[in-house]
């Protein structure tokens, strides 16, 4: 290691004095103008991962659904999956040295993960529409260049797109071509093979408008149009040609204020859906002839899918375990449909991505996605040999068939992370399959209704949880408290669960009628003002 260009670029990198920030599920992520050291630091970790694992790592500057002036950055690890939680810690210790321990704190790392200096190492880099984007994945490239590491900048691309890179370099090209070209000719090719199998006589041209959250999802998009079929007319808006990303508009935005984005024109019983920011989020929507808005979030789209791949795991007679993996936010009407018509199971597991994503590996057909839009599909090496086997040999029509189509929809999902595009392909290819409309797929169940708050507390610590956060385990005496008031209505539950990024407490509430959920929210709110330490004033209903 090269300690006098380490000083150096360290000093063009330097630390704000007396900030510190934490490694979360997604990354570092905070105002753009403090995370200039962050990035540098972040270049250096990834050589350090990347030595360590003898493999290509990406690193993508993003900060998702939070509002442009903010950036964020997050690693990722060589099958296009989230950093390994030790290394978590590792970033944040080194985001958080002073200049004079960087080189310590780097010797550090090396011993404890058995880092070889001398090995190779590489990284992709990529990054979102942001305005601060550009210049901080060259902070990302001083990093890497200090440890004498190989890079390849993709530019702009979305999230689930760095993931898939990566993903297709470490496994030698199997899971597909590590470049965007490899990318859109995989997802279309399938999805071209799945809906040609359609027999039903639904509509020939199939419109869907897309808010693109004024982010790259818009720029990727029009990329991809070129490799649709004709009979796929889609029609992007909030492109970011006039407006700011994510303002108004965007996944995140539809799905917290349960209304349609600006910019998007809705007539009745159009399908329209709504990208995030970095295009890894999506959801569903439509206004009836009577101008009422339906959401169809994370839990509808994990239906509709679990409804198709079961029909064709049956088809197929293989003994393959399928699952769906939810989180406590996953409304209550959606899990007792999943487990008591559709016979699925359903599995409950804490907040963020890497808790679902590690529950989902477990099956042979692991269907996992938050309520925000966030998911995708995991298939076993067992299953996927098996229905790639099947195709090739099956005599029976039926079966091989199914299978067929189950091959397509392994090619067509991005099975590394959740991704907008790709999950808006598999629900389009579904909906034409199975002669659906958006209202039909929106009838399969009604969602309870539901209310989430939250409340600024002084310590976000004192509130500890269990059950995959449905339960309370302190402050004393409030899941006393929450269990006596969700009593006193009907088909209702609520939790109350410590953010992982600021000192707020979030509450969901769910009941019989918004009425009764809104109380509920209301009063839980207010137990958790007195007994977990609020700030402010109370809670006004």
């Amino acid at each position: 290691m090269d300690s006098e260009a380490l000083k150096k670029y360290s000093a063009l990198h330097p630390k704000p004095a007396g900030l510190t920030l934490q490694y979360g599920t997604a990354g570092f992520r905070t105002k753009a103008e403090q995370l200039d050291h962050i990035v540098f630091r972040m270049g250096l970790l990834a050589i350090l991962r990347s030595k360590a694992v003898t493999a290509t790592i990406g690193i993508m500057v993003t900060a998702s659904h939070n509002p442009e002036e903010d950036n964020g950055i997050k690693l990722v690890d060589p099958l296009g999956e989230m950093l390994h939680p030790s290394w978590e810690e590792y970033a944040t210790q080194l985001a958080n040295a002073e200049e004079q321990e960087l080189q310590k704190v780097i010797t550090e790392i090396c011993q404890k993960a058995a880092v070889n200096l001398h090995k190779d190492a590489s990284v992709f880099i990529g990054r979102d529409t942001r305005p601060s984007s550009k210049k901080l994945s060259q902070s990302v490239i001083d990093g890497i260049q200090v440890l004498g590491g190989q890079y390849h900048d993709y530019g702009l691309v979305t999230t689930p797109q760095l993931h898939y890179m990566v993903c297709c370099q470490n496994t030698q090209g199997q899971y597909g071509k590590a470049t965007l070209e490899g990318y859109y000719e995989k997802l279309s090719k399938a999805f071209m093979e799945l809906i040609k199998q359609s027999h039903c006589s639904g509509e020939s041209q199939r419109h869907l408008k897309i808010d693109c959250a004024n982010g790259i999802g818009a720029l990727k998009l029009s990329e991809m149009k070129p490799y649709f079929p004709q009979e796929v007319l889609i029609h992007i808006y909030n492109d970011g040609t006039k407006e700011k990303l994510n303002h108004l508009c965007g996944a995140d935005f539809v799905k917290v204020h349960q209304k349609p984005p600006g910019g998007l024109d809705m007539k009745p019983n159009e399908r329209c859906c709504s990208f995030d920011g970095d295009a890894d989020r999506i959801v569903y929507y439509y206004k009836d002839t009577a101008g009422h808005f339906h959401l169809i979030d994370g839990d509808k789209i994990a239906t509709l899918i679990s409804i198709f791949l079961k029909e064709l795991l049956a088809k197929v007679r293989q003994n393959f375990k399928m699952a769906v993996v939810q989180t406590a936010y996953a409304n209550g009407n959606s899990t007792r449909y999943l487990q008591e018509t559709l016979k699925v199971p359903v599995h409950c597991v804490k907040t963020g991505v890497k808790h679902l994503h590690h529950k989902a590996q477990e099956f042979d057909v692991g269907v996992y996605f938050e309520a925000n839009g966030h998911g995708t599909v995991l298939f076993s090496k067992t299953a996927e040999t098996k229905i790639r086997q099947l195709v090739k040999e099956e005599k029976d029509d039926e079966k091989r068939e199914a299978a067929k189509m189950l091959e397509n929809t392994i090619d067509l999902i991005n099975q590394t992370v959740g991704d907008a595009v790709s999950d808006m392909l598999v629900i389009e290819a579904i909906l034409a399959l199975k002669g659906l409309t958006v209202q039909q797929w929106d009838a399969l169940y009604t969602d309870l209704p539901n209310r989430l708050l939250k409340i600024q507390v002084a310590d976000r610590r004192v509130i500890d949880t269990t059950d995959a956060e449905r339960r309370a385990l302190t402050p004393p005496g409030l899941q006393e408290k929450i269990d006596g008031l969700v009593k006193k209505y009907k088909l209702s539950r609520a939790f109350v669960r410590p953010s992982g990024t600021e000192d707020v407490v979030r509450i969901y509430a769910e009941a019989d009628t918004q009425e009764n959920a809104d109380a509920l929210a209301h009063e839980v709110s207010l137990a958790v003002f007195h007994l977990a330490g609020g700030r402010g004033t109370p809670p006004q209903p």
